[in-house]
């Protein structure tokens, strides 16, 4: 007789019991770190008899990878469409997809490409870096409208200095585009004391032109990238705990944080209904220690 087939809830249970181990967690961080080893060693040209080896790597990488993916996939029991509301599980699941993709094999750039980007599946597993990526997807916004504000000042500059020494020194001011190619390396600041020490000797009054250029985009706008990444920083970790509030693994419809404090609360009502009730009998009983002491008077 053929063994009955297992209930899909204990399955679920027991791959979501997989997943949340941290030894799942340390051997598949494992894996993809030998993933990058490997990747690295392919670079050398002369490999030798270690070359097959590293070929069938290959193949036991997808293997591990696909199964993780599967294990991940059959947590969510009779939801499984709820792996993909994860951006990260999202990111994991093209990634590993699209090794199997038609056409991607050998040693085609492509796949080398998509096999480099499984070193990237390194960030969901560390928090701290799932918060900078976050930081930097959401301050994308801010960075454009920083990206743009930065274009125009290098414009003006670029054409400030085509006007100034465009004709005294055309390797670096001799069109726009070598102006504000000249004026970008200057972000640096390691090409200021040459660059101030050639304007001097066209005129003094170019010194307020690079004073000004240092104090506007190196001090200004750069602080202004700065707060703006900042700030995502910030955004990204309230997020992060947004997300920690929402987990609700009894599934009562309320997140399991919530119900801690909301327990928290009742038992501080409750030491208080407590208290109170305490200091009441007290009193009852002082009273009638007192009330026989009257009457016999």
């Amino acid at each position: 007789m053929s063994a009955p087939p297992m209930d899909k809830s204990r399955l679920a249970g027991i791959c979501a019991a997989i997943t949340e181990s941290r030894i799942f967690e340390i051997f598949i961080v494992t894996v993809i770190g030998l993933n990058a080893v490997v990747l690295g060693l392919e670079t050398y040209p002369h490999l030798g008899a270690a070359g097959p080896p590293l070929h069938w790597m290959e193949y036991f990488f997808r293997a591990v990878f696909v199964t993780e993916i599967a294990v991940r996939i059959l947590a969510h029991g009779n939801r499984p469409q709820d792996f993909f509301k994860h951006g990260w599980n999202v990111f994991d699941f093209v990634v590993i997809a699209l090794a199997f993709f038609p056409g991607l094999h050998g040693d085609s750039p492509a796949l080398r490409v998509i096999r480099i980007a499984r070193v990237l599946r390194l960030v969901r597993f560390s928090p701290g870096l799932r918060t900078i990526v976050t930081a930097l997807l959401r301050s994308l916004p801010g960075v454009g409208g920083f990206l743009a504000l930065a274009l125009v000042t290098l414009y003006v500059y670029g054409m400030a200095g085509w006007l100034i020494f465009g004709t005294a020194q055309p390797e670096q001011y001799g069109n726009i585009g070598r102006a504000v190619l000249t004026l970008f390396v200057l972000l640096s600041l390691e090409t200021l004391p040459d660059l101030i020490q050639q304007g001097l000797e066209l005129s003094p009054w170019t010194l307020v032109y690079y004073v000004s250029y240092v104090l506007i985009t190196v001090n200004l706008l750069l602080n202004i990238l700065i707060a703006v990444i900042v700030n995502s920083m910030e955004e990204a970790r309230r997020l992060e705990m947004t997300e920690h509030l929402a987990t609700d693994e009894d599934r009562d419809g309320i997140p399991d944080e919530i119900d801690r404090i909301m327990i928290s609360q009742r038992l501080d009502d409750l030491r208080s209904l407590i208290a109170e009730l305490e200091q009441d009998l007290r009193i009852d009983r002082e009273e009638g220690r007192t009330v026989p002491s009257v009457s016999r008077r």
